[in-house]
């Protein structure tokens, strides 16, 4: 898979670009909604399409257990499966089996681990992810890898990449299907030189892109920029750079700003099922008895369907009365609102005024500066 930079920015690194997949292609940066159980919770996906998302994101983990990848192989794959008719990312199934089996065992080989649903035992090997993901079909699909916790001691960090870099080859040599995308995953936590030891060690072998994985895991905003910026400049220019797992404005402008390209979260989804909602003057929680009887749409700069059909008092008795219905229209103008984002974000890179949307946007949305460089490492970019 090969990124074709079509923009740079002149005042930092930010990047605009586009790659190909076999269902389309993919213009960068692009953050993807996350659809878990093959399905963005309470979207159906012509309304994501309607949106403009260009790429959903499906948990292996999950889908191994239910219903099962050789089902969904058997019914056309992941994107027939589901009703989507565009690219589709599966993570690898590691970062589950740590965050939600209570009990795993970890060797060289593999994991093994316990259902979440029924207690079941299970094993997961390189070789047995590739082939689960093969099975699903997805465009893009990721090495196994051990996620280290935060915080974690040097001895951890180190027997995680270590692992991390062997499954990866063990990953690369099991993969069979020559339509999918397999990326590597750079660990290391928050110290520098591992992370940037082990990015040098899997560029190396040659991936079809490079994600970060280990952060949006407890660290404070300013280790996981410092990371970001450290690290993204030294990823393969011509290949898709990936920060998993992150949705916050924030974060995803920093890291676009230091050239990362790909960014996944549940932060859209979880945030609307709470009944909050994001604006460009920050976040609203619609449960809160200001909005009561509010006529003004959720956001009144959002172009989205929802805004220019329903009101803020509206919205709030939904939430309040626990209709669905709440979690539907609060869900379609989150992700809208982060689809138009990375959108502005690609149009202030080709116009060459990204650090100048960046001032604007920080100071609207989070009545602030933006920050400066928190006694960040020097970029190798």
């Amino acid at each position: 898979m090969k990124l074709t930079t079509m923009a740079r920015s002149s005042d930092c690194l930010a990047r605009a670009g586009c790659f190909e997949t076999t269902h389309g292609s993919v213009a960068t940066p692009v953050f993807m909604p996350v659809g878990t159980h093959a399905s963005v919770k309470a979207m159906p996906p012509h309304d994501l399409k309607e949106i403009g998302v260009q790429v959903v994101l499906a948990n292996t983990y999950h889908l191994y257990l239910r219903p099962g990848d050789e089902l969904i192989r058997s019914l056309g794959g992941l994107g027939a499966f589901m009703g989507w008719p565009g690219p589709t990312l599966t993570d690898s199934g590691g970062f589950q089996v740590f965050s939600l089996s209570d009990l795993f065992s970890l060797d060289e080989d593999g994991i093994t681990f316990r259902s979440h649903l029924d207690g079941s035992e299970h094993r997961l090997t390189p070789e047995k992810a590739v082939r689960i993901q093969e099975n699903l079909g997805a465009d893009i699909i990721m090495c196994l890898d051990q996620c280290p916790p935060y915080p974690a001691d040097e001895a951890v960090l180190t027997d995680a990449l270590r692992r991390t870099t062997s499954w990866a080859k063990r990953c690369q040599a099991a993969k069979t299907r020559t339509d999918q995308a397999l990326f590597a995953i750079i660990q290391g936590g928050v110290d520098l030189d591992k992370r940037q030891q082990h990015c040098d060690e899997l560029i190396e072998l040659g991936f079809d892109g490079y994600a970060l994985g280990g952060l949006s895991v407890g660290e404070p905003f300013a280790e996981m920029v410092r990371v970001v910026r450290a690290i993204a400049p030294g990823m393969p220019k011509e290949k898709p750079r990936y920060l998993m797992g992150v949705g916050s404005p924030d974060v995803l402008i920093e890291s676009v700003r230091f050239g990362m390209d790909m960014f996944d979260s549940v932060y859209p989804t979880r945030m609307a099922r709470h009944g909050s909602v994001m604006t460009h003057r920050g976040v609203l929680n619609m449960r809160n008895a200001q909005f009561a009887s509010d006529s003004k749409p959720l956001d009144p700069d959002c172009s989205c369907p929802v805004c220019r059909r329903f009101s803020r008092a509206y919205v709030r008795h939904l939430v309040k009365s626990g209709e669905l219905l709440a979690h539907y229209l609060t869900t379609y103008h989150n992700i809208h609102f982060l689809t138009e984002l990375m959108a502005q974000m690609r149009d202030a890179i080709f116009d060459d005024r990204f650090m100048k949307w960046r001032t604007a946007f920080w100071r609207q949305y989070y009545d602030t500066a933006p920050p400066d460089d928190l006694d960040l490492p020097p970029s190798r970019g």
